[in-house]
């Protein structure tokens, strides 16, 4: 071998062991992401969490949220277009997952709002106002009392409510579960209790509709 050729092919021939070491790492990570799910589907949904669409819908999206995280504010319109754009077919569950501080705040808000049927309309205005109460720097979810004028939830009522030591041991629940799921980052999706592993818009079309497919 030419010696001025010697160390291009070398880098060239390390470049092609550590794109390598990446798949292999990528694909064994999933299946351990995959087997944890399996062991653990019981643990995806619980009879408390908060559903939409149609609850004989042959796929589900199981999502676990944090309110106060930016990707999952993003992900919710792209949920819901899925969810239209195959009518009757999907079923959403919602899970607990407030990585950020103050997030638990708000989600005992929305339990508080699902009392009085208003947990959708909350939960559309607290991503929507968001950057209002979501500082990660300074977060103020205190805030969020004074962004849902038009949601129509009776105000005092539900700061009664959230207190409830029930929607305590909810949110708490549901971190254990994402726990034992391996759930690190939100959104985590899981859909007919596959976990969406290489993450993105365009992943969790891909499984949504392979599911779609394979059910109906």
């Amino acid at each position: 071998m030419k010696k001025h050729l010697q160390v291009p092919i070398a880098a060239a021939l390390l470049l092609i062991v550590f794109a390598v070491a990446i798949i292999i790492y990528n694909e064994q990570q999933a299946e351990e992401l995959s087997a944890t799910a399996d062991k653990n589907a019981a643990l995806l949904i619980r009879d408390y969490s908060p559903t939409i669409g149609n609850k004989n819908a042959r796929v589900t999206i199981v999502e676990f949220f944090d309110p106060a995280c930016e990707t999952c504010k993003a992900f919710h319109p792209f949920v819901k277009h899925l969810m239209s754009a195959h009518p009757g077919r999907i079923n959403l569950v919602l899970r607990y997952t407030p990585f950020h501080q103050g997030s638990d705040y708000v989600i005992k808000i929305l339990e508080a709002a699902r009392l009085q049927n208003r947990f959708w309309e909350t939960l559309e205005a607290s991503y929507e106002s968001q950057p209002a109460w979501a500082s990660h720097g300074n977060p103020q979810p205190e805030r969020l009392w004074t962004l849902l004028g038009g949601v129509g939830l009776d105000l005092n009522k539900a700061r009664a409510d959230m207190q409830s030591p029930t929607i305590a041991h909810r949110i708490q629940q549901d971190m254990e579960d994402a726990r034992q799921l391996q759930v690190t980052k939100t959104p985590g999706f899981f859909v007919n209790g596959k976990p969406l592993v290489r993450f993105g818009y365009e992943p969790l079309q891909e499984l949504v509709e392979a599911e779609i497919r394979q059910q109906y």
